[in-house]
């Protein structure tokens, strides 16, 4: 009696413990997940974002980061000087800028 219930008792715990390909498999789906809905479009928006600072031109409209609404007066490789106001003007970092005002107000 004492060796049927050992041995259906360890024929229990043998069968409560997962095996490993289980986790794997999951561990994978969840990087698949997180590829196909974070850093796969977080990519894709940024080269966006890169092409849209690389195409400003003088006369374009913007935002920055902070908030500031103005106009592109002068492009360089890594700034821009902008026109907030009537002959006020301020030097930014390209990497500032995050919309295009005209396209915003259509």
């Amino acid at each position: 009696m004492i060796d049927l219930l050992q041995a259906t008792a360890a024929g229990a715990a043998g069968a409560q413990q997962p095996g490993m390909g289980g986790f794997w498999i999951m561990i994978i789906l969840m990087i698949v997940v997180l590829y196909f809905f974070m850093w796969r479009p977080e990519s894709k928006r940024r080269k966006e974002m890169a092409k849209f600072r690389e195409g400003l031109k003088k006369g374009d409209k913007i935002i920055t980061a902070g908030g500031i609404y103005g106009t592109v007066k002068e492009v360089k490789e890594t700034s821009l000087l902008i026109e907030v106001d009537s002959n006020v003007t301020l030097r930014i970092d390209k990497n500032m800028v995050v919309a295009d005002n005209s396209q915003l107000q259509k």
